[in-house]
């Protein structure tokens, strides 16, 4: 008979769904307890929010806390006598003494294929680099930030023309089944490689700040892929701070072609003015009077 593994789950946003769905409905596993960051006030109107782990918790029964800060959890009770701590997309920064506290691991699920884009923005910097592939690793948490054993790995091709949110929904799915297939078998941790790590760090609007006077249309199309919705790439374009959501490298129906460096050519699909509604790109130029260049 297959023995059952008591897990505390920890994740915030919707990309850890998937993992505990995973968990509750596999019955190799008990979800004891559920972690997620507190409640927060989104959006123009300050609507207070629950984060979506939280909503999934509830609806299957699960005692849920919210601590503000992690090490308040170091002597609760609940977090003592179980297998495993399971961490995907939390958003603290764990203790030694948090982690020495599963008899058997505390795992962490990472969208990438470690110790290639350890940090906070994996799957941006896969399409900035031009990756081939990507995937998801399952680690055995250790305080070094990614840097611990490898459990087990999936693969999945990047694509030419991948978003963000492509590979952000495709790797929540693979990563769900990653874990649940890893952890109903003896732990096999195999430690990184230090010659091959690479590094990725949180981004800030700064990063989506581009100019048409430096970048090639590749360049910025690219940006475009990877940072859209967070952070996001704003352009100066006539006098216009507009956000660019949508791009294109080939001629696009509706579409605004504007001339970057090298001589290539950048086809605006759908843009955006600060406060104003989203529209394609030749909606925008027609509503500035602006002339193809």
């Amino acid at each position: 008979m297959t023995s059952i593994h008591s897990v505390v789950f920890f994740g915030t946003p919707d990309f850890a769904v998937p993992s505990l769905e995973a968990l509750v409905k596999d019955p190799a596993f008990d979800v004891r307890l559920v972690v997620t960051q507190p409640d927060k006030r989104v959006g123009r109107k300050k609507i207070l929010t629950e984060p979506p782990v939280k909503i999934v918790a509830e609806k299957h029964g699960i005692k849920v806390l919210q601590p503000v800060h992690i090490r308040e959890l170091e002597k609760q009770k609940e977090l003592r006598e179980v297998d495993f701590f399971v961490i995907v997309a939390y958003g603290q920064i764990f203790s030694q003494e948090l982690l020495a506290i599963p008899k058997i691991a505390a795992v962490n699920l990472h969208a990438s294929l470690l110790p290639r884009w350890r940090g906070a923005s994996p799957i941006q910097h896969a399409i900035l680099a031009g990756d081939k592939e990507t995937g998801v690793t399952l680690q055995q948490m250790v305080r070094e930030l990614d840097a611990g054993p490898v459990l087990g790995q999936k693969i999945t091709p990047v694509g030419s023309r991948a978003t963000f949110l492509d590979l952000y929904d495709r790797l929540k799915l693979i990563g769900a089944d990653l874990l649940t297939d890893v952890l109903r078998c003896p732990l096999r941790p195999v430690p990184q490689d230090p010659r091959l790590v690479t590094m990725c760090t949180k981004l800030s609007r700064s990063d989506g700040i581009v100019d048409l006077g430096h970048l090639s249309a590749e360049e910025i199309d690219t940006k475009v892929r990877a940072f859209n919705p967070w952070p996001g790439v704003i352009c100066d374009i006539h006098g216009v701070s507009l956000k660019l959501i949508e791009t294109s490298l080939e001629e696009f129906s509706d579409a605004y072609a504007l001339k970057c460096v090298n001589g290539s050519t950048i086809h605006l699909v759908q843009v955006q003015e600060p406060g104003k509604r989203v529209m394609s790109g030749a909606a925008w130029m027609r509503g500035k009077n602006l002339n193809r260049s």
